[in-house]
C-alpha cells in the first residue's frame, strides 16, 4: 500500500525557484513529500506536467459582506476557489454593522464553518459602539489583524477612526504582534475636492480620479506609518496606488520601524486612459485607477520586492451601483477574486518578472503577514496541501462565466496567459476547471500563529 494519499507532477512554482517536472506528495491534508523527476507510488496520481503548480493563493483584502444578503463568504468562497485562492481573508467591514466585538466576531466564525468552500482567516476591527476594549476579546477570538480607515466610507459600516483614536487602537494592538491595516485616505480633502466637481457639474468619467490626486493617499500613508512609529505597531497601508507611497513606506523601513505595503492587482492592470474610459464606473475603486505613468512607476517596485503583496480587494456590487452618471454616487470596489492570480501572473509575464514573484506576492508573502505561514503559502513539507494547477493558454476574460454573485468584471476582454484548471484546499479538491466539487462547510477557519 502507498504511503500518499496523491501525488502530482507538474511544473512547480514556489518563491524561490521553479522546478521542472516536480513533484508534491500529500497525506492527511499535508506536503509530505517533494521532489524532481520520478514520482513516488501514491492512492492517486494527478498528472499535470506541462502545467503550473503552486501554493494556493492568499488573498489578503476581501470584502464579502458589503452588500447585504447580496454574497456573503460561502458564495465569494466559490469565486474564490475558481481563482485558484485557497485563503480567503475577509474585511470587518460588514452591512450592516462591522465585526468590531468578540460576539459578531464568533458569529462570522460560524459563518466561514458552515458556509465556505476554502479556509478563511479574519480581520477585526474597533469602533465607538463597542469600544476600544473590545480589541482584547477580537485578538483572543482569532482575527489575524485589524482594520481602520482615515475616511468615513459609509457611516457606521465604514467610519472614519480620527487620529488620536488610531494611535490608541495601535498603542493596544501592537504587543500581540497582528498587524494594523488602515485606508489611506485623508478625509477633509477628498470632501471638499468632490464637493467642488459636483458644484461645477464636473461628475463624468474621468472626475473621480482628478478629485482624488496623489496627495490624499500618500499624507494619509504617511500618517499611519507614522503612527506605527510612535507606537510600535505593525502598521499597514492596505491599497497603495502611487510610488511615492513606495517611498513613503521604503523610508520608515529602513529607519527600522514596522511598516508594510499593498497594492491591489487592479492597479497593475488597470489604467485611467484606457480602462476607466472604456468602462467608467466599473473601475470606480479607492484609490482610483491611475494613469499608465504610475502604473508603469508601480510595476518597478513589484520587481524590486518592495511590496509585501498583491490582493483583490474584491467586493461583488450589483451594477445597479455602478450605472449613476454621476460617478461620485457610485460605489467603489468591484469583483476580483477570480482573476487576482491570472491577472497578476499575466502581469508579471508581460513585464519580464518570474513566477516566483507570484507567489512570493500572492502566497508566502501575505501567509506570513497574517500570520499564518506555519501552514499556508509554500510547499514545505508540513503545510497544507493547497494547491493550484495553472494551464498556460491566452484567452480573453469573460465575467459571465463567474461563480461569484456578480457576472461583470473591469477585466473584461482582458487577455489572460494562464487559467485555473484545479483548486485543492488541504489536500482536498475544490475546483477541477469547471466547478466547485467539495461541499459547503469544508473550509475552515484560520486562527494566526503566536508570534
Amino acid at each position: 500500500m502507498s504511503d500518499f494519499d496523491w501525488v502530482m507532477r507538474g511544473n512547480l512554482v514556489d518563491a524561490d525557484a521553479i522546478v521542472v517536472d516536480g513533484w508534491l506528495a500529500v497525506r492527511d491534508g499535508k506536503i509530505a513529500a517533494r521532489g524532481q523527476g520520478t514520482a513516488p507510488s501514491a492512492k492517486e496520481v494527478i498528472d499535470a506536467r506541462g502545467q503550473w503548480v503552486m501554493p494556493g493563493v492568499v488573498d489578503g483584502q476581501v470584502h464579502s459582506g458589503s452588500q447585504r444578503d447580496q454574497e456573503g463568504l460561502g458564495m465569494a468562497s466559490r469565486a474564490a476557489a475558481a481563482g485558484g485562492v485557497t485563503v480567503m481573508v475577509d474585511m470587518p467591514y460588514d452591512d450592516p454593522e462591522p465585526v468590531a466585538s468578540r460576539a459578531q466576531l464568533d458569529a462570522k466564525i460560524a459563518e466561514v464553518e458552515r458556509d465556505c468552500h476554502v479556509d478563511v482567516a479574519l480581520f477585526g476591527t474597533l469602533n465607538d459602539t463597542h469600544g476600544l476594549d473590545a480589541a482584547a476579546g477580537l485578538i483572543e477570538g482569532g482575527v489575524c489583524a485589524f482594520k481602520f480607515s482615515t475616511f468615513e466610507a459609509t457611516p457606521g459600516r465604514f467610519p472614519r477612526v480620527e487620529e488620536d483614536m488610531l494611535y490608541e487602537a495601535f498603542r493596544r494592538i501592537a504587543p500581540s504582534g497582528i498587524v494594523c491595516g488602515v485606508h489611506n485616505q485623508m478625509q477633509d480633502l477628498t470632501r471638499k475636492n468632490v464637493a467642488r466637481l459636483i458644484e461645477a457639474g464636473d461628475t463624468g468619467w474621468d472626475a473621480f480620479l482628478r478629485a482624488h490626486p496623489p496627495l490624499i493617499e500618500n499624507l494619509a500613508t504617511a500618517l499611519i506609518y507614522e503612527i506605527g512609529a510612535e507606537t510600535g505597531a505593525r502598521a499597514h497601508a492596505v491599497h497603495v496606488s502611487t510610488s511615492r507611497g513606495f517611498e513613503i513606506c521604503n523610508m520608515y523601513r529602513r529607519a527600522g520601524h514596522q511598516a508594510s505595503i499593498e497594492t491591489c492587482v487592479q492597479y497593475l492592470m488597470l489604467n485611467h486612459e484606457e480602462h476607466t474610459r472604456r468602462f467608467g464606473a466599473k473601475t470606480k475603486h479607492y484609490p482610483p485607477i491611475r494613469p499608465k505613468a504610475e502604473v508603469d512607476l508601480l510595476w518597478t517596485h513589484i520587481a524590486a520586492g518592495e511590496c509585501t503583496f498583491v490582493s483583490s480587494d474584491h467586493v461583488s456590487w450589483g451594477l445597479e451601483r455602478k450605472e449613476n452618471p454621476n460617478v461620485f454616487r457610485n460605489s467603489s470596489g468591484g469583483p476580483g477574486l477570480e482573476t487576482l492570480l491570472p491577472a497578476f501572473w499575466t502581469g508579471c509575464e508581460e513585464h519580464g518578472i518570474s513566477p516566483t514573484m507570484v507567489v512570493k506576492q500572492l502566497c508566502r508573502n501575505p501567509a506570513q503577514h497574517f500570520l499564518l505561514d506555519d501552514r499556508k503559502g509554500t510547499f514545505n513539507v508540513g503545510a497544507d496541501a493547497d494547491v493550484v494547477i495553472l494551464r498556460p493558454e491566452r484567452y480573453a476574460y469573460d465575467p459571465s462565466t463567474s461563480l461569484s454573485a456578480v457576472r461583470w468584471s473591469s477585466f473584461e476582454d482582458r487577455e489572460f496567459t494562464v487559467r485555473v484548471t484545479g483548486t485543492w484546499c488541504r489536500g482536498q479538491q475544490v475546483f477541477d476547471g469547471k466547478g466547485i466539487v467539495n461541499q459547503q462547510g469544508d473550509g475552515q477557519f484560520l486562527r494566526p500563529r503566536l508570534r
